[in-house]
């Protein structure tokens, strides 16, 4: 049985990006991005909502990208041979053989995609994360804590539930990026 994880790049207030939508003080550096593409290929199938799909759909064409190194192109390889569902009400179309859309979170449907899975499941984007989190589908957060306070923006968790989870990992890098790994506690989640 696949786990879900939700795992993002997060200020260290908490967001996602900032209140212009911004998200550069969290790229990746090297020794970062190579850390992810290690925990990627643990993926089976990413969960994105239209706004995460959006801004990931470059990977499916970043191969093309004169000059690319190697660690993008890695990470395009794992992302491209992952599969992906989409939700959403308005996209018409998406890229890639692998990908599909489906126009509402049904937390049952998520539940079977992680029994019928050998590798793990991602759900990526707080706002989809958020409603798999309400429905306690979360097995698993990473977050990669970026050294940078945003003062708002788009939160990576919802401000109306609660998880008990204990630290199953973590690592600092020389940026000074800090990933932290938690497992949910057995005695499950209370809203």
């Amino acid at each position: 049985m696949g786990k879900l994880i939700y795992s993002m790049i997060t200020s260290l207030d908490g967001f996602v990006s900032d209140p212009g939508g911004n998200f550069g003080w969290g790229a990746p550096e090297q020794d970062t991005h190579e850390f992810i593409n290690q925990l990627s290929r643990s993926i089976g199938t990413f969960l994105y909502g239209r706004r995460m799909y959006e801004t990931m759909v470059y990977w499916e064409t970043a191969h093309t990208t004169p000059g690319r190194p190697p660690v993008s192109l890695e990470y395009a390889r794992i992302w491209q041979e992952a599969d992906k569902v989409v939700y959403s009400t308005t996209l018409n179309e998406v890229a890639g053989a692998r990908t599909r859309i489906e126009r509402t979170f049904d937390p049952e449907v998520v539940r079977q995609l992680k029994a019928g899975s050998d590798l793990a499941l991602s759900v990526n984007g707080p706002h989809l994360a958020a409603q798999a989190i309400r429905a306690g589908l979360v097995d698993e957060y990473q977050l990669f804590v970026g050294p940078a306070i945003v003062g708002g923006g788009n939160p990576f968790f919802p401000d109306d539930v609660r998880v008990d989870l204990e630290l199953l990992d973590e690592r600092r890098f020389g940026n000074g990026v800090v990933y932290l790994r938690y497992g949910v506690m057995d005695h499950g989640q209370r809203g």
